[in-house]
């Protein structure tokens, strides 16, 4: 696996067996995977989010572990509890759901505040720490959450420290006519996904998300990142803007973006591409801007335009 271009291209023909008609969710959730950063699926039932995170599972041969999230789930659910032994009178850990290498939280926002922050020290540090012991998380390690934005009746939307360690947003929408059609086609016997065997293994990977942090970004790419961050906190429209997690997520995002598409460094348009899905969710808009019905993605999208885009060469 010398070239990260040809990483992807193999991947996306795997996932694309089974998700069909959704390149461009795709290639963000194997960003999310090559910045080892976790992914918030955001849309209605039945589009293919949780059969999305299951083929990307198999298609790395890593574990995938599913965690359905209720009201009633306590945080131990999540992360594991330790158990006393008798036998040899002392306590033994017992991992939670949470110890795998491809973790679907499905519907997060309908378990409570308490059992959400379970996963902030996994998802930021890589680890989870029961009863004082700090057992590590296996890698590569990734988050996929999903939550309906339709139904909210009996859920917890989730606090902005939550929604700050997903590196990105992404939303799948329903597929086009063609598309259902080659979806009732393929699932005519069996589903796709029973076909799908591992293309990757789990060092080579690792092995990928490492040369990722090679990839060259100029530094007026980097200011370019910073000025788009500052201005989501200067708008008069937001309320709290991206902070510099959103910044470094640009830089990894672009990174990863620039690296499939073969490229050696990064260009003003891989930044404009991943501005929407990773500032979006970081951005709180005011609530006189609400009522004029103004969205964090028009605000996104009017500082793209507002910022001059950098020229020059962006290569070594």
């Amino acid at each position: 696996m010398s070239k990260l271009d040809e990483f992807g291209e193999k991947l996306f023909k795997n996932l694309e067996m089974v998700v069909i008609g959704k390149h461009s969710a795709l290639e963000l959730v194997v960003i999310g995977l090559l910045c080892q950063g976790h992914v918030l699926i955001e849309d209605v039932p039945g589009v293919g989010k949780t059969i999305m995170a299951r083929t990307l599972a198999r298609s790395l041969g890593c574990v995938f572990n599913r965690i359905q999230f209720t009201p009633d789930m306590l945080p131990s659910d999540v992360t594991g509890v330790s158990i006393f032994n008798q036998e040899n009178r002392s306590f033994e850990f017992r991992p939670g759901p949470i110890f795998g290498q491809v973790v679907l939280a499905d519907e997060i926002n309908r378990a409570t505040p308490k059992t959400q922050a379970a996963l902030l020290e996994a998802m930021d540090e890589r680890q989870v720490t029961v009863d004082g012991v700090t057992h590590p998380l296996p890698r590569p390690f990734i988050v996929l959450a999903t939550q309906n934005p339709i139904e909210y009746e009996g859920t917890f939307p989730l606090p902005e420290a939550q929604l700050d360690r997903f590196l990105l947003r992404v939303r799948l929408g329903y597929p086009s006519m063609n598309d259902e059609i080659r979806v009732l086609e393929g699932q005519k016997l069996r589903h796709p996904i029973d076909a799908i065997e591992a293309v990757f293994s789990a060092d080579e990977v690792l092995a990928a998300v490492a040369q990722v942090k090679n990839i060259y970004v100029a530094p007026v790419i980097q200011r370019y990142i910073v000025e788009l961050t500052h201005r989501t906190r200067s708008s008069n429209d937001v309320y709290l803007g991206a902070s510099p997690r959103g910044s470094l997520a640009l830089f990894r995002g672009g990174q990863a973006r620039a690296a499939l598409l073969g490229r050696e460094y990064v260009l003003p348009d891989d930044i404009k591409a991943l501005a929407e899905p990773i500032l979006g969710h970081r951005i709180i808009v005011n609530p006189a801007a609400r009522l004029r019905e103004v969205t964090a993605e028009r605000i996104v999208q009017e500082i793209l335009l507002a910022t001059p885009v950098p020229g020059g060469s962006f290569a070594y």
